[in-house]
């Protein structure tokens, strides 16, 4: 950790002291007009600077990212390193099928198996292969659990000596619901904490998934998007995300819904309105 930019500073907290990396000392020593940036731009400053190690992050790469600006296109590329990873089934095992075959690997050339793992927390929630037999009645649902278990019976076996035997994964076994759901209600930590150098550094939760509705999240006020399945694996082994420079397209709302609406109407319908005006692989605030 180079902390080339002297941000880190204090947090104490009751009996115990945090670290934090401070976007207010970038902004009063540095003259960087962070408190003009948008929030996603906030996070993704903080990130660069917690993990400034010069090599993964350097220090130019914050440079480039305190020169984020509303009137210039994106052209230049800077490191991404989320806190956690989401995985639903269809392309987590996959990944796990990998990381196994890592292992072997690495035994059959007189190396230590259990050193392969991922870097950061994995959490792969099985959703994705649930079917509906049964419906109507009260034991709809024990049914719709017994064939499916039936059905998936190696597939499960082989997630579950995935959570038994790598560190930082967990598999959220089915039937407990959906992953937006999940990921929203019981994953999102919304601050993270780690081991710094010397003390507990607390950071803003942001995580990287291969669903496409990970982006829920950001309804929490937790930066996150979905990627393809090799983006999230690399992560996950603790090389970052490399990404442009991110443009942010502000949306105002205004007034209210009209009764009978609901709050999927007002998404769906502002994402019809967005696709229109082109607005893809940027950030929306």
């Amino acid at each position: 950790m180079n902390n080339s930019f002297r941000t880190k500073s204090l947090l104490p907290f009751g009996k115990k002291k945090f670290s934090f990396f401070s976007l207010r000392t970038l902004e009063k020593d540095w003259s960087v007009p962070v408190s003009r940036f948008p929030f996603s731009i906030r996070v993704l400053l903080e990130n660069l600077l917690r993990h400034e190690d010069g090599h993964l992050v350097t220090k130019k790469d914050i440079q480039t990212l305190c020169q984020w600006s509303p009137k210039k296109l994106a052209e230049k590329e800077i490191p991404f390193i989320p806190a956690r990873v989401l995985l639903q089934d269809f392309t987590g095992v996959p990944v796990v099928v990998d990381l196994a075959s890592m292992r072997d690997a690495a035994m059959s050339l007189g190396a230590d198996p259990n050193r392969i793992n991922p870097l950061f927390p994995v959490d792969l929630v099985i959703d994705h292969s649930v079917q509906v037999d049964a419906f109507g009645s009260k034991s709809a649902f024990k049914q719709n659990c017994v064939l499916e278990y039936k059905r998936n019976t190696e597939r499960y076996s082989f997630l579950k000596w995935g959570q038994e035997s790598l560190k930082n994964f967990r598999a959220i076994p089915p039937d407990t619901g959906i992953i937006h759901q999940i990921n929203l209600e019981h994953l999102a930590s919304v601050a993270g904490e780690g081991a710094g150098d010397s003390d507990n550094v607390v950071f803003p939760d942001t995580l990287i998934g291969t669903d496409s509705h990970t982006t829920t999240i950001n309804g929490l006020g937790v930066l996150g998007w979905g990627v393809g399945g090799i983006e999230a694996e690399a992560a996950m082994l603790g090389q970052p995300l490399s990404m442009l420079m991110p443009e942010v397209v502000g949306v105002k709302l205004l007034g209210k819904l009209l009764p009978g609406a609901t709050a999927t109407d007002a998404a769906l319908m502002l994402t019809q309105i967005l696709r229109r005006k082109n607005v893809v692989g940027k950030f929306v605030e």
